[in-house]
């Protein structure tokens, strides 16, 4: 049975709305998400770069809610 798991990238854009993209992984494949727009692909390797590079160019989001100001 393939193990299944989620995670997610999130950034806001300069309006401080919250833009996500959810990883999914099961066994080897991983299928990335965009919830704000539908936006889906398939990412063998670096799909948590994907997402971010996804959510700077269509959403113009980059803002990091990690990162320590």
């Amino acid at each position: 049975m393939a193990q299944i798991d989620t995670s997610k990238v999130s950034r806001w854009d300069q309006h401080g709305r919250e833009h996500v993209v959810r990883v999914r992984r099961a066994g080897v494949q991983r299928t990335i998400r965009c919830d704000t727009c539908g936006w889906r692909r398939g990412a063998q390797f670096l799909p948590w770069l994907k997402a971010e590079e996804h959510l700077a160019e269509a959403h113009q989001a980059t803002v990091d809610p990690t990162s320590a100001a």
